[in-house]
């Protein structure tokens, strides 16, 4: 077995979520390698091979988060990547994350507890 520490990498432009997430993954004893937008996630993404991605739905452009997944998908990558979103539940019930090539939707403010969960579904 690794003694190697999973990463998560986080790509979301709002510097607030980036250190909340921050703070939550490392109390978990998670890296963390996080971007401020779809081109510098894709770098970090190819850099750092993250066990599992979040990311945000709108950045620079409206639907870069979905744009990100495309690319990363078209490398071939199976990698878990959840998309995150403030655009409400509503998002989540018209949707098919799946379909987007999502592994699941999350809504901002994200819970802690919610989100450990699927952190741990999913890197166990």
């Amino acid at each position: 077995m690794s003694n190697r520490k999973h990463v998560i990498l986080y790509v979301d432009d709002d510097e607030d979520c980036r250190v909340a997430m921050r703070q939550l993954l490392h109390s978990q004893g998670i890296e963390m390698v996080e971007a401020s937008d779809g081109e510098s996630g894709l770098r970090a993404f190819s850099e750092h091979s993250p066990d599992l991605v979040i990311v945000d739905l709108m950045m620079e452009e409206i639907d870069s988060g979905v744009n990100f997944l495309r690319r990363v998908r078209s490398a071939g990558s199976k990698v878990p990547v959840y998309l995150m979103s403030s655009v409400g539940d509503s998002l989540a019930m018209t949707t098919n994350a799946a379909e987007l090539g999502f592994t699941g939707v999350l809504q901002k403010p994200f819970s802690k507890d919610w989100l450990r969960s699927i952190i741990q579904s999913q890197l166990s």
